[in-house]
């Protein structure tokens, strides 16, 4: 039984008969009598409780290129959801694993263009999972195909044409690596505007190839969009721990850039190997809560930069994120901490234009920790022409940094991202299967 409140209790907002009598008058009479309805009745365009939000056509609708000499994914502008699986592989023959990378091609030239899905006898499985609808839309969709240490080191008959500094991701000092989130034979990046486009697209990987793909582990991530300034320039996007994560990553238009910074070249890596890249990928849990309860001098000096604008320490008012910070002018450290995150990951010292890495991060959320704490951070992924002077030498270089007292990387890989595909009836890893076949 429902019991009525009495006078000068329950909502105070509900006005009483008598009030509103005599408060509104003739008009206010109206008004009220115009916003009740009788029972059932409605709006016929009011948006129900159980509607889709409304999606663009024109958004759904874009897509990424799947054909050319560099897979997509890599320069490619982030869309706002991104998701990474590993797997084992459990193709061992020349033959099974060229089936295995030829259904895969296959699979990801469909998903990442779109298109129909094909009606089957209603007495078999479903060729689709349905997610999204009968008709699948490329939503931006890149999938983004590299291979680990292991599926080489696992095949005899590879062994010989390894990219020649791919390896196994190593623990660093402040790391405590989840062996099942580590590793695997191949992995595949999703990029979508909508997280439901890349799970779709995971989901119909794992229904093909089931025989010959094992999901080791995965983690989803998002980006959050920025509205543009006035002037029309974005700037990057926020980490969880509040700061603007990718200021000074080199400029993905700039070919000549990429060419010497992300894609692999050089006498040193196998012919077929021309044109990859060595993809870094580290799951990065921040501990937020003891980050929020920090001083806002105390971030900034952790980052040299600072946490509003993005600019660097030693920039003006006016300074932006863009601004390049001189160390040279500031040897001591006064301005920007010889020990903070940007100095240590990138000195800019004469020579250390060898070691620029392209970031192509997102921000992960999983929930709640067993003891109570939130489970927040970054799934980092970058992407070098040579794994040793990329990544790994960078993080040697942060090894003791202030920042690892409020992150801890628990998981992720190495992985070697195969050359493109530069016309239809090709798949990706053909070259590697030509030349092993020649071997």
């Amino acid at each position: 039984m429902t019991k009525t409140p009495s006078r000068g209790q329950g909502c105070p907002f509900t006005p009483s008969r008598r009030g509103v009598l005599l408060g509104l008058g003739a008009g206010g009479l109206g008004a009220m009598a115009s916003v009740v309805q009788a029972p059932g009745a409605q709006a016929k365009d009011a948006p129900q409780v159980n509607d889709a939000p409304e999606a663009r056509a024109e958004t759904t609708a874009r897509r990424v290129p799947y054909l050319g000499a560099h897979q997509a994914g890599i320069t490619t502008p982030r869309p706002e959801a991104g998701l990474v699986a590993s797997f084992d592989v459990v193709a061992f023959s020349p033959k099974d694993v060229e089936r295995m990378l030829r259904t895969l091609s296959e699979r990801i030239a469909f998903l990442t263009q779109g298109g129909e899905v094909p009606e089957r006898d209603p007495r078999l499985p479903p060729a689709d999972s349905g997610l999204l609808g009968p008709v699948v839309q490329p939503d931006n969709l890149t999938i983004t195909l590299g291979l680990g240490h292991s599926f080489f080191a696992g095949r005899d008959w590879l062994k010989d044409l390894a990219p020649a500094k791919l390896q196994q991701m190593v623990e660093f000092p402040n790391d405590a690596l989840e062996p099942a989130l580590c590793h695997g034979d191949l992995s595949l990046q999703f990029c979508a505007n909508l997280p439901d486009t890349n799970i779709h697209a995971l989901r119909d990987i794992v229904k093909n190839l089931s025989d010959t793909m094992v999901l080791r582990w995965m983690m989803e991530g998002s980006v959050p969009p920025v509205v543009p300034d006035a002037s029309g320039e974005t700037s990057s996007a926020r980490n969880f721990l509040g700061f603007r994560d990718g200021s000074a990553n080199p400029d993905s238009t700039d070919d000549a850039a990429m060419d010497r910074i992300v894609w692999t070249h050089g006498t040193d890596e196998p012919a077929w190997a021309q044109g990859g890249s060595y993809q870094a990928v580290r799951m990065i849990r921040n501990f937020v809560e003891r980050w929020d309860r920090s001083a806002l001098a105390e971030q900034e000096a952790i980052f040299g930069r600072r946490k509003v604008s993005g600019a660097p320490l030693d920039g003006g008012p006016e300074a932006s994120e863009r601004d390049v910070p001189d160390y040279a002018a500031d040897p001591e450290g006064t301005a920007t901490p010889l020990d903070c995150h940007i100095r240590m990951a990138n000195p800019r010292t004469p020579g250390s234009e060898k070691h620029l890495i392209l970031r192509r991060p997102f921000n992960y959320s999983r929930g709640v920790s067993p003891n109570g704490q939130l489970d927040q951070g970054l799934l980092f992924i970058c992407y070098q022409a040579d794994l040793e002077a990329g990544f790994i030498t960078v993080q040697n270089r942060l090894n003791g940094e202030p920042l690892e007292e409020y992150l801890k990387p628990f998981g992720g890989g190495y992985f070697f991202v195969l050359p493109g595909v530069s016309e239809a009836g090709d798949y990706l890893g053909s070259g590697l299967i030509t030349a092993a076949r020649r071997a």
